[in-house]
């Protein structure tokens, strides 16, 4: 059979190309335990054997395409791509996401790798950048690239500040920054918000600022009606958790904390001293609260005192800790903010090391131990 495609392959590079192409019907190839149906024969082929893609991705891009599409067009894009910096991986990425880039003009690509490397961005950049934000490739330049760049660059000053802030984020291209990003920036300036705390959130948490303006309005009026300082560092944290969040999300995780025997008031409490609780998973605040809550040497309240607690590891900080806290009941406890918190190396010093006779190496796990001599 692969015998049969190559022979087609070859055929569709020659002069008699598009006589052979109308020609081919959907094969069938075996990739990954499954027969997949493959429409495109002489895609698979080209991923596979030219551009070295997985059997699995070139299977699935065959199989979502027609036979329309030029060879030719194809194999320039991928190879353009490729010597535009973009890796194996990276390109699979990129293909397997819209296998229809294969049809794009390759000079509109080109164009699109030219604006971000004249903006400042490397090809390594550039390539990471598209490839872990696809869409971009299937943006309008005129209409929508450049002219998202242009809301940055008057928010943000110069090319190089926008190009920084695309080597951390490519979401700015699929939004419509006129009628979120810059509304919403104006809003919180006029609430009292910070200018450094508003390129926080643009800087670390877009998605806070690509919300309807009147969404992040009402989440403002509640992080404020809840306490938060709108000057503060807590109140972009506080306003980052609410705005993306439904009200029936909201309403969902409150319950969940209700249901794990925190109050309401509890809830809003941890929720003031760590926002980012909120963004734990219920089932990883089950299990950490009941490991801390068996030690014996905490309570509810120390969880509420310190919800970051509920933040940490369980396997890699909380277990060993408490593992060896416990260990013949040795060692004078710590709070719990101090048992989460330290460093390995300092909590290895200040709890383990004066203790190492009597409690015994079999108790001290080797993440906690980086120099006991």
């Amino acid at each position: 059979m692969i015998a049969i495609v190559s022979k087609n392959l070859a055929c569709l590079y020659s002069r008699h190309k598009s006589s052979v192409s109308s020609a081919l019907s959907p094969y069938f190839f075996s990739t990954w335990g499954e027969r997949q149906s493959v429409t495109c024969p002489w895609v698979y082929e080209l991923l596979l054997h030219k551009h070295r893609f997985s059997a699995e991705v070139a299977s699935q891009v065959a199989s979502h395409l027609d036979l329309q599409i030029s060879p030719e067009n194809a194999d320039s894009v991928l190879s353009f791509l490729k010597e535009s910096g973009c890796s194996s991986t990276q390109l699979e990425k990129i293909v397997k996401y819209r296998p229809q880039i294969l049809s794009h003009c390759v000079e509109d690509i080109k164009l699109k790798i030219k604006i971000f490397l004249d903006l400042g961005l490397s090809a390594e950049d550039t390539a990471k950048m598209i490839s872990n934000n696809q869409t971009i490739l299937h943006l309008r330049a005129e209409s929508y690239i450049i002219p998202s760049l242009s809301v940055l660059k008057g928010l943000l000053g110069s090319d190089s500040d926008v190009a920084r802030l695309l080597r951390k984020s490519a979401w700015p291209h699929v939004h419509n920054l006129d009628s979120t990003l810059m509304p919403n920036v104006e809003l919180l300036k006029s609430v009292g918000v910070p200018m450094e705390r508003i390129l926080f959130l643009l800087y670390s948490y877009p998605r806070a600022l690509l919300v309807k303006p009147d969404t992040l309005r009402k989440s403002a009026e509640k992080a404020r009606e809840m306490g938060f300082n709108e000057s503060s560092k807590m109140f972009v944290h506080a306003l980052r958790i609410i705005a993306p969040m439904s009200k029936g999300m909201w309403e969902v995780k409150l319950q969940s904390f209700q249901d794990m025997g925190f109050s309401e008031s509890d809830t809003f409490t941890m929720f003031k001293n760590f926002p980012a609780v909120l963004c734990i998973s219920m089932r990883k605040i089950e299990k950490a609260k009941r490991l801390l809550l068996a030690a014996g040497n905490f309570n509810m309240a120390s969880i509420v005192d310190f919800p970051q607690s509920l933040g940490y590891s369980i396997e890699q900080r909380l277990v060993p800790r408490l593992q060896i806290l416990e260990s013949k009941n040795l060692i004078k406890r710590p709070s719990l903010a101090t048992m989460c918190t330290l460093p390995d190396d300092n909590f290895f010093e200040r709890f383990i090391r004066p203790h190492l006779t009597e409690v015994g190496e079999e108790f001290v796990p080797k993440r906690c131990v980086k120099d006991k001599n």
